[in-house]
């Protein structure tokens, strides 16, 4: 999952992408920074005639907003996370897939196939997913974290170094899975007993931190942080004393997909681009180049080896994934919520 992106040597071809060709692209694709390949759109463009232009969005909130402000107008395929392609779906700005348009389906996992937001890939395909759990310095720690409570509770030899991922979902996410409930809760109680603990926790932070945590931990200001799986894996290709793991208590299962517009002027371009993606040997850039898992078999299956030792969590199973709750839309229950989070953040 990402908030938004930016790695070493990627960042300035991807803004290159997004300001080239603009008057004259027939698709307008919006994609975090760094997500996809630098020359992605200029080699769909020349190997199907269709020019296409890269747009950036920082955060699912930010191209919501302008999504739902638009109508959907301006854009063919976003890439969103899983709750946030169920809205568009639900506002009835995803236009429903034709499989007949998109044969690399094939290529996806059978679990990709079954996913709870959308079982069947109707109106979103996935394009990367993984789990949330625990980053740490093995060398720093005197005990391997293996428990959420080992963040919201910190050892007095951690306290003061841990940082949280700050994005609702995420942060709410650590409090719910340590006290047993629901990543999805919408019980008011429940949820004023995790704002609580988290309250508690705040207490011990170093920061609230949803980019440059992995850097942290590098750099030994920080010795645990809560962490997405893949930006983990920047730490570890930086000192391989830094670990990661899922506590006791289980991860979400988060999923970025790929939503074709219902607005769209060229649908069938846009299910072509999500085709060309869907080639094994396109979709596994970002497994090989931003070390995130993605839902692809053959893209999965042509790894090498050695990436999968220095990286362990790249090796997990697509069923041991599945295994954890997905993130889903809540509904209402989001301005709740965001509420929580801010009196979160402003607590003392």
């Amino acid at each position: 999952m990402t908030t938004s992106l930016s790695l070493t040597g990627l960042t300035a071809a991807a803004v290159a992408v997004a300001f080239s060709g603009a008057a004259q692209a027939d698709l307008v694709i919006s994609n975090w920074d760094g997500y996809m390949a630098p020359d992605a759109v200029d080699t769909f463009a020349s190997e199907t005639g269709t020019e296409a232009e890269l747009v950036l969005h920082a955060t699912n909130e930010e191209i919501m907003g302008k999504l739902i402000a638009s109508g959907g107008e301006g854009y063919d395929v976003v890439f969103v996370s899983s709750p946030f392609a169920e809205v568009l779906n639900n506002l009835g700005l995803a236009a429903k897939l034709d499989h007949s348009k998109i044969p690399n389906l094939a290529n996806l996992y059978s679990e990709a196939n079954a996913l709870e937001h959308d079982p069947g890939n109707t109106f979103s395909v996935p394009y990367a997913w993984g789990t949330t759990g625990l980053c740490y310095r093995s060398d720093l720690v005197a005990d391997a974290p293996d428990s959420w409570n080992d963040l919201l509770s910190p050892a007095d030899d951690v306290a003061g170094k841990t940082t949280m991922l700050a994005t609702d979902r995420w942060l709410l996410g650590a409090g719910m899975l340590a006290n047993g409930v629901s990543v999805n809760e919408t019980d008011p109680d429940k949820l004023e007993m995790v704002k609580n603990a988290l309250i508690e926790a705040k207490k011990t932070l170093l920061a609230y931190d949803d980019t440059t945590f992995y850097s942290k931990l590098v750099s030994g200001e920080a010795v645990l942080v809560h962490a997405w799986d893949g930006w983990c894996n920047y730490g570890i290709a930086e000192n391989t004393d830094i670990k990661y793991v899922i506590p006791e208590e289980g991860s979400d299962l988060w999923v970025d997909t790929m939503v074709v517009l219902e607005a769209s002027d060229d649908k069938d371009a846009a299910h072509a681009f999500i085709n060309w993606i869907l080639d094994a040997g396109n979709h596994g850039w970002a497994a090989e180049n931003i070390l995130y898992k993605v839902p692809n078999q053959p893209a999965m299956e042509a790894l090498d080896a050695g990436l999968i030792e220095a990286f362990p969590n790249m090796g997990m199973a697509p069923a041991d994934m599945t295994g954890f709750e997905q993130l889903r839309d809540v509904g209402e229950a989001q301005r709740a919520y965001s509420r929580i989070v801010s009196e979160i953040r402003a607590s003392q």
